[in-house]
């Protein structure tokens, strides 16, 4: 019965977004509202419909019916709930089913939003949305069908895979990463509408995009760092980022995601680089679509990845049809995407921008390189090639470095053109932070150029974001008489999508801080103890009091039991790294013990254990700042939140195509349709 009513759902969805997309393309062209509404309807429908499929799968998992493929594949009666429950995104066919149910959910978002907006730009978005649902549901009912019955149904599963359900961050990294792998589809569907309506000179798409792609962005930059956690909390390697192609792969869309960002405030303020963000919005669809095939292809081997099979050139074709269909339409659109404004002075904030988005492209082919080019030779030449952390470190190195100089120029920078006495005044300050923290940075033993240089133009950059939030408030301070606090919120407030910009260019500064310290003063020393011995490492002690173990329902833990000894030479704490074997694994699951602190992390790794507990390998590192790297994500998508809530009059969905509105025949009540 479940089978079948989650089956039903996801064809019916299927045929409901087949004609919601017709629908919407014939009605706008012939204006004709009654198809208009249709497609509308359909839409809601089709998320409806996605949220039957999705909580029938959610109940076969959760009463382990074994008759349902994919229950069967991941499903294990010994697993707790919660993972039962998060293993709904754990395998291929799962995963594209809740793909799928997130993309139904923006598609009727969006609907909602614009329903008071009679132009053609939102039938065209929607019909784009419904079309990309299409092919979605198509994987649904043919190459990853959840639903598919099982006979003879056995008794128990396998379970989902050891490595996600370690730890709780597995239900909590992928549906962030969905959230935002998915919808960056919104922004795609208005830029493909812009283009098929001819509405891509007065800026209406881009008004409409911009808090769709901020929240998108918000969603992956989270994903992102949520994914960076997982790594380092879960896998026992003492990293948080290896440079993994499905890493790589949701950094890619990040990437020209963020260059997006930048780049429309230039369009919307200088009437520059239309055919830039149109080629972006594209590029970042497809990169989302890109990362997809990755990841469920099975052309790469990662902790990430699902499955192999004939899936990836389903991705591949799709991959093609939206190139060659984009291409085209800019190709036909390019005399109405000319620029209307020019560039001001090269120490003007648009020149700044425009220079951040060639460094960010560049970022984007150089990891889009480095992860392409081995799956290339090994298809064309037939030999394997490695490309690793060091490819990536040593060409991104100074990518990095001029990001985070960008960072703290654009800011401070008018529009159009500084004046001498302006650039005296507004960097005179960051240069010495920037010399401050450079001092620093080489007083505590950094000597790689690298680090100094990063160190550095992070003291740069973070005095001049904050110098602007002081400038500002300063300026309420006298012009209203508030208070510092008061002025600085009610700043804010008035201007949050600029201030929420300078809160994430903080957030990702402490990031590159944190990264940059963990990387340049990491400690490691790994020592075999026997208990009562010890081992110290950067000033801690630690000594070794024995090892434990116990069978829990679908895991056998082994851990041991490490003192961390004070001045005095008694225990402070006891922390407990563990390797835990899962019976569907051959290899135990490295569980590491990390002690965090604001300026460094102890943490340490279970390597190995004799039998009788006579002896353990214990691998010790300290590694500084790693926390202020969570810390800096959560800021960014805090930085993220307040430009969403602010707002503009202009900006709000309903009042944005009234310039242009779809004449519609209205059809009488009873009219056949």
């Amino acid at each position: 019965m479940i089978r079948l009513l989650g089956h039903s759902a996801i064809l019916a969805a299927l045929v409901l977004a087949a004609f919601g997309a017709v629908a919407a393309v014939v009605g706008v062209r012939r204006a004709r509202s009654d198809l208009l509404r249709s497609a509308q309807l359909a839409t809601y429908g089709t998320f409806a419909l996605l949220l039957v499929a999705n909580f029938a799968m959610v109940y076969a998992l959760v009463t382990h019916d074994f008759s349902v493929s994919y229950v069967a594949q991941v499903g294990n009666r010994s697993v707790p709930v919660f993972y039962t429950v998060i293993s709904l995104w754990g395998a291929l066919e799962g995963s594209i089913l809740f793909w799928g149910l997130v993309l139904a959910g923006y598609s009727a978002a969006v609907v909602y939003l614009n329903r008071d907006n009679h132009g053609s730009l939102v039938p065209y978005a929607t019909a784009t949305l419904l079309a990309i649902g299409v092919f979605f549901y198509l994987l649904l009912i043919g190459p990853a069908d959840p639903f598919v019955r099982v006979s003879p149904v056995p008794a128990d599963g396998p379970g989902p895979n050891p490595l996600l359900q370690n730890h709780i961050l597995m239900g909590i990294h992928p549906p962030l990463l969905y959230l935002g792998y998915v919808g960056l589809s919104v922004p795609f569907a208005f830029a493909i509408g812009a283009l098929l309506s001819g509405r891509v000179e007065d800026g209406a798409w881009l008004r409409l995009t911009r808090r769709w792609t901020l929240a998108a962005w918000a969603f992956l930059s989270l994903a992102i760092m949520a994914g960076m956690w997982w790594s380092y909390e879960v896998l026992g390697w003492g990293g948080y980022w290896a440079w993994d192609p499905v890493e790589n792969a949701s950094f890619l869309p990040w990437l020209t995601a963020t260059a997006f960002l930048h780049s429309a405030m230039v369009e919307e303020r200088r009437g520059l680089l239309r055919v830039w963000n149109l080629s972006l919005i594209v590029a970042t669809f497809l990169l989302t679509i890109f990362g997809t095939f990755l990841t469920r292809s099975g052309i790469v081997a990662s902790v990430h990845a699902f499955a192999e099979g004939e899936i990836g050139y389903w991705f591949l074709s799709f991959i093609a049809i939206c190139l060659v269909f984009s291409l085209a339409l800019l190709l036909g659109r390019s005399q109405a995407l000319r620029s209307t404004g020019r560039l001001g002075g090269v120490a003007s904030r648009e020149t700044v921008f425009l220079l951040n988005n060639l460094v960010l492209t560049v970022f984007t082919f150089t990891v889009l390189l480095g992860t392409v080019y081995p799956l290339v030779a090994e298809a064309m030449r037939g030999v394997k090639v490695s490309v690793g952390a060091p490819f990536f470190n040593r060409m991104t190195l100074p990518l990095i470095v001029a990001l985070l100089f960008l960072l703290g120029v654009g800011p401070a920078l008018p529009w159009r053109a500084a004046t001498r006495a302006e650039l005296r005044e507004r960097f005179a300050a960051p240069a010495l932070a920037g010399l401050a923290a450079l001092a620093a940075a080489f007083a505590l033993g950094t000597r790689h150029p690298y680090a100094l240089v990063a160190f550095a133009f992070a003291g740069w950059a973070g005095a001049t974001n904050l110098g602007e939030f002081r400038r500002g408030a300063a300026a309420r301070m006298r012009a209203h008489g508030e208070g510092p606090l008061t002025a600085l919120v009610r700043l804010v407030r008035s201007n949050g999508r600029r201030y929420g910009g300078y809160v994430a260019h903080l957030g990702i500064l402490l990031m590159a801080v944190g990264i940059t310290a963990s990387s340049a003063f990491r400690l490691e020393v790994e020592r075999t103890l026997r208990p009562g011995e010890t081992m110290t490492v950067d000033g801690y002690t630690l000594r070794f009091d024995g090892v434990a173990a116990r069978e829990e329902p679908r895991r056998f833990v082994v851990w041991a039991d490490m003192a961390l000894l004070g001045p005095d030479g008694g225990p402070r704490e006891v922390l407990r790294p563990r390797l835990n074997f899962y019976r569907t694994s051959d290899q135990p699951i490295t569980t590491p013990a990390v002690r965090e602190r604001p300026h460094e992390d102890l943490y340490l790794v279970l390597m190995a254990f004799e039998r009788d507990g006579s002896s353990v390998t214990i691998q010790a590192l300290v590694e500084p700042l790693v926390v202020w790297i969570w810390i800096g994500g959560v800021i960014v998508a805090l930085g993220a939140l307040v430009s969403l809530l602010s707002g503009r009059r202009g900006d709000r969905p309903g009042r944005l195509a009234r310039g242009e509105a779809v004449r519609v025949k209205r059809v009488p009540a009873g009219t056949a349709r």
